[in-house]
């Protein structure tokens, strides 16, 4: 084979792949043009299945293929079996002049006497096997073998550039679904913090106290609720929130809280700090959803004497939310319609949720407890400091 044909022969393996948008496709065709463009008879492509770690026959040319892109008995090999399973776990091409004194040799339609196989790979990584039969003896010549590597290699780029493609169209495509779903996310957050049972119990609540003509009270109340409002519509389309602002929401929450189920429950916040540290960050829509779900779960169920101890310790990396949560009463006792309580968020999947679009890596802790006739647990957040 002279230079030029040789030459001649790669540009064509390499125009011929170019426009292939899927393996199949650059499979078939190379299966294909060893036959028309290298005068070979027989050529079987194979791809290496490391989960099963086997090879399995994907393209053919020849007896194997009696009808356009489809298998006769497609066969699949274990690697290291066989001569072209030797050859997809070692990486090294081989001709084989005799294969019937070769006792790796498996016979797959018939027998034939001489094989050559080439991995095809790039950069160490073997993604596949070309194998090549032919009924003459000693038919391979270092030239096939020159041409098939060299081919094999066009061929190992072509699949990396498909496989790549795929894996960031499939990437692209995840992170689409969880940004609709992240959007979707934060609309449900901010209709469950403006819920009109909410909202309108929060209001009554202060209305009663204009009506009973103790007007400091209902401004002091009317006052967090308007601070409240503002700090939601503010930060709904922001993905992270400053601890101070944050801790201030929670007390005008847990405030009107109180006020609209009567003070059914205590609570208290302390924030303990690094004195290097100011200013730090967390990701949004996580506190209050917690604390939403444990204040509403505990009315639904009629727990008494509940006290809330709130703790946030803060460092230069983390923040870790600690809530313990004492009540009397157990899970039996919810006499009230849930109506919208059905749709509140659960806190646990949408920490899920967060940690998928993000890597904050929020972890969460829950530790229940019974003791003196009282039950609850500690709840505990790690959450990253995003200053």
């Amino acid at each position: 084979m002279k230079t030029g044909q040789f030459e001649d022969i790669l540009v064509y393996f390499s125009k011929s792949l170019l426009g292939k948008e899927n393996e199949e496709e650059i499979l078939w065709d190379l299966a294909k043009n060893c036959i028309a463009k290298l005068g070979f008879v027989d050529c079987v492509i194979y791809l290496v299945d490391r989960g099963n770690k086997l090879l399995i026959q994907k393209a053919a040319y020849g007896p194997k293929n009696p009808k356009d892109n489809t298998l006769y008995k497609p066969v699949e090999i274990a690697l290291g079996e066989g001569i072209t399973g030797h050859v997809a776990l070692t990486g090294k091409p081989e001709i084989i002049d005799d294969t019937s004194k070769d006792p790796r040799y498996i016979e797959d339609d018939e027998l034939r006497l001489s094989e050559i196989c080439v991995p095809i790979s790039d950069e160490d990584t073997i993604y596949g096997v070309i194998d090549c039969e032919h009924p003459q003896k000693k038919f391979f010549t270092n030239k096939h073998l020159k041409m098939l590597s060299a081919v094999a290699s066009i061929c190992a780029i072509k699949i990396k550039s498909v496989r790549m493609n795929k894996a960031l169209l499939n990437k692209q495509n995840r992170l689409f679904k969880i940004k609709e779903e992240m959007v979707e996310l934060k609309l449900k957050a901010l209709n469950s913090q403006l819920n009109p049972h909410f909202v309108f119990n929060a209001l009554n609540a202060i209305q009663s106290f204009i009506t009973s003509e103790n007007k400091k009270l209902a401004l002091e109340y009317l006052s967090v609720f308007s601070k409240l409002i503002r700090f939601y519509l503010k930060h709904l389309d922001k993905e992270v929130v400053n601890l101070r602002d944050e801790v201030d929401m929670l007390h005008w929450y847990l405030e009107l809280q109180k006020l609209r189920y009567n003070d059914k429950f205590e609570y208290s916040i302390v924030v303990e700090k690094d004195l290097n540290v100011s200013g730090a960050v967390i990701p949004s829509f996580v506190v209050q959803t917690l604390f939403e779900n444990i204040v509403e779960r505990s009315i639904f169920h009629q727990h008494k004497n509940q006290r809330l101890d709130i703790g946030f310790n803060v460092s230069s990396d983390i923040v870790i939310l600690q809530i313990k949560h004492r009540h009397q009463g157990d899970e039996t006792k919810a006499v009230y319609n849930p109506g919208y309580r059905e749709n509140i968020i659960q806190w646990q999947d949408q920490i899920k949720l967060i940690n998928a679009i993000k890597p904050y890596k929020i972890e969460k802790e829950i530790i229940t407890t019974e003791e003196n006739g009282f039950n609850g647990g500690t709840i505990s957040l790690k959450l990253p400091n995003l200053i």
